[in-house]
């Protein structure tokens, strides 16, 4: 499985925000959206990433508020980004390694979309219910909706 299906089955709604952005405006839009990042773009180019963890860090450097920060004050200006072409189990392997919860999704310089741990995992257990009605179509005979007994 590729990102690509991930983007497909999740569909391609983007928000972005850019660096100059009040940071409470960006956090209003990921509240109002139920969403835990945003992808920053200037330009039309990506140059960071705005994920609740900065948002946090930012909150506790300006003494538990939000102030007058702007985006770029608290986002990642380096994030880790993904191509649509990469296999399921890398994207695994970046966000884990990385400690990333989101990734932007790059096709040459155009951003295609967000993948968060949470649509990587959904995939991943699709995947694996769908392989297992297919194993328990292929044993004939297997009783519907039951389990193996336990040995």
């Amino acid at each position: 499985m590729k990102v690509s299906d991930i983007l497909r089955v999740k569909g391609n709604t983007l928000f972005t925000v850019t660096s100059q952005d009040p940071l409470a405006q960006a956090v209003q839009v990921m509240a109002d959206n139920d969403i835990g990042s945003l992808v920053v773009m200037d330009q039309g180019k990506l140059v960071g990433m705005l994920t609740f963890r900065e948002v946090i860090q930012q909150v506790v450097k300006n003494g538990g508020a939000i102030g007058a920060s702007l985006v770029r004050d608290a986002m990642d200006s380096q994030p880790h980004t993904s191509g649509m072409d990469t296999e399921l189990d890398e994207v695994r392997r970046m966000m884990l390694e990385h400690h990333a919860r989101y990734l932007p999704v790059m096709q040459d310089l155009m951003l295609m979309g967000v993948i968060s741990f949470y649509d990587v995992a959904k995939a991943v257990v699709d995947s694996q219910d769908f392989e297992n009605k297919m194993l328990k179509a292929y044993i004939r005979d297997w009783p519907e909706g039951q389990e193996a007994a336990k040995s």
